[in-house]
C-alpha cells in the first residue's frame, strides 16, 4: 500500500513539474507575442499546412490549415481551432466533411474519396456579414466555396455555387470596403456578388509588372491607399529547390496595375498576414521541405540549391512584419532576421 502511495505521489509530482513548465513555457510565447519582434513557435504537435487566422467580433483568432486524411479519421474535411491570446488553441473538431456536400459526393461518384485521393487543401475562413465565408482548393482541382449558417464555424454549410464554382488553385477572398473579390492561381482577381451568390464579373489577370508573381499562395492586403499583393515562389524559379518564400508588389486599385515584384520574406511562402488585438501584423509560416529542419545560422551558410529547405518547424510559426508608407508606397518589413533577407540561392536581385 505505502509503494502504491509513493508510486501515485510521484506520478502527481511529475504531472505538476511539467504543467507547471507549460505554464511557464506559455508565458514566454505571450511575452514574444507582445514583443513583436521574433518569430514564435506554436502548435508543435500538429501536422499542417498553409495556416490561415482570422480575428473575429467575439475576440477569438480562429485557425484553418491543410490536414491530412489520417488527422481526419481518414476522410477528406476540415478541421478549425481557436485561441484568445495566439498561444493555446482549442481544437473545435472536424466541422466539415467532404461526403456531407456536393463536393463530396462528385468525388463519391468517381471513386476517389478515400483516402490521399481526396483531400481539401488551404482552407481559408472570413468572417463577412455575421456568417463564415470558407473557400478551399483539393488535390482534384476542384476549388468549394461555402457559407455558414450563422456565426459559428460550424457546418451544414450552404454552397451556393454547388459544383460550378470552377478551379480556383488556391482561392482567397480580399473584401475592398462591401465589395468581395477572389484571388487565386497567382494571380487572377474576380468580383463576386455581395452575397457570395455568384460571380459579379470576368476574372481579371493581375501580378507584378517586371515577372511572374510566383506560382500558388496569393492573398491581398489594403494599407491606407495601397493594395499589397503577396505571392509565393520558390527561390531558385525551381520547383521545391532553395527556399519557399513570399514576395509582394502595390497597386493603386485592387485590379491593377500593380508595379514590380518585391521580396516579402524568407521561408514565409504561402504565409498569410493578419492583425492581432495589439494592432501588430505577423505573417504565419509551416514546414515545407524535403530535408530536416536548418538553424538560421545552417541557413544562412548552406547551399540549399538542390532541394527544398526551411527553418520552420512542423506545426505553425507566427513571423512578426510590418507595413510602412515610404516615399509613397508600401513596404512589407519582415522584424526577425532570419526570415528578413534574401539568401545566397535567390535568382532576383533586390
Amino acid at each position: 500500500m505505502k509503494k502504491l502511495i509513493n508510486q501515485s505521489l510521484l506520478l502527481f509530482i511529475i504531472i505538476l513539474f511539467f504543467s507547471e513548465a507549460k505554464a511557464q513555457e506559455n508565458l514566454g510565447k505571450l511575452k514574444e507575442i507582445k514583443n513583436h519582434k521574433n518569430a514564435v513557435y506554436l502548435m508543435q504537435d500538429i501536422w499542417m499546412r498553409d495556416p490561415f487566422i482570422e480575428l473575429a467580433p467575439d475576440g477569438y483568432y480562429y485557425l484553418s490549415c491543410t490536414r491530412q486524411n489520417s488527422n481526419l479519421n481518414n476522410e477528406p474535411g476540415m478541421q478549425f481551432y481557436r485561441s484568445q491570446d495566439l498561444v493555446s488553441w482549442e481544437n473545435l473538431g472536424i466541422k466539415w466533411k467532404a461526403k456531407d456536400s456536393d463536393w463530396g459526393k462528385m468525388l463519391i461518384e468517381k471513386g476517389k474519396i478515400n483516402d490521399k485521393e481526396g483531400m481539401i487543401w488551404a482552407p481559408e475562413i472570413h468572417f463577412v456579414n455575421g456568417k463564415w465565408v470558407v473557400v478551399s482548393t483539393s488535390n482534384q482541382g476542384v476549388s468549394n466555396l461555402m457559407i455558414s449558417k450563422g456565426k459559428q464555424l460550424e457546418g451544414p454549410f450552404d454552397e451556393p455555387f454547388g459544383l460550378n464554382f470552377g478551379r480556383h488553385h488556391d482561392p482567397a477572398i480580399f473584401m475592398d470596403g462591401k465589395t468581395p473579390w477572389l484571388i487565386d492561381k497567382c494571380a487572377e482577381i474576380t468580383q463576386l456578388k455581395d452575397d457570395f451568390s455568384g460571380f459579379a464579373g470576368e476574372a481579371i489577370k493581375i501580378g507584378s509588372s517586371n515577372r511572374k508573381m510566383g506560382h500558388e499562395g496569393c492573398y491581398i492586403v489594403k494599407i491606407e491607399n495601397k493594395y499589397v499583393l503577396f505571392g509565393t515562389a520558390w527561390s531558385t524559379d525551381i520547383m521545391r529547390h532553395g527556399t519557399y518564400n513570399l514576395y509582394y508588389s502595390t497597386a493603386d486599385k485592387v485590379t491593377g496595375p500593380y508595379n514590380e515584384r518585391k521580396f516579402a520574406g524568407r521561408f514565409l511562402g504561402h504565409g498569410t498576414p493578419f492583425k492581432d488585438k495589439n494592432g501588430n501584423w505577423w505573417c504565419t509560416a509551416f514546414y515545407n521541405a524535403s530535408k530536416p529542419v536548418l538553424s538560421g545560422n545552417e541557413a544562412q551558410q548552406m547551399d540549399l540549391t538542390d532541394t527544398a529547405y526551411t527553418i520552420n518547424k512542423q506545426g505553425l510559426t507566427l513571423v512578426p512584419i510590418e507595413f510602412k508608407m515610404i516615399k509613397g508606397d508600401v513596404k512589407v518589413i519582415v522584424k526577425d532576421n532570419n526570415y528578413a533577407t534574401p539568401g545566397k540561392e535567390e535568382v532576383q536581385k533586390f
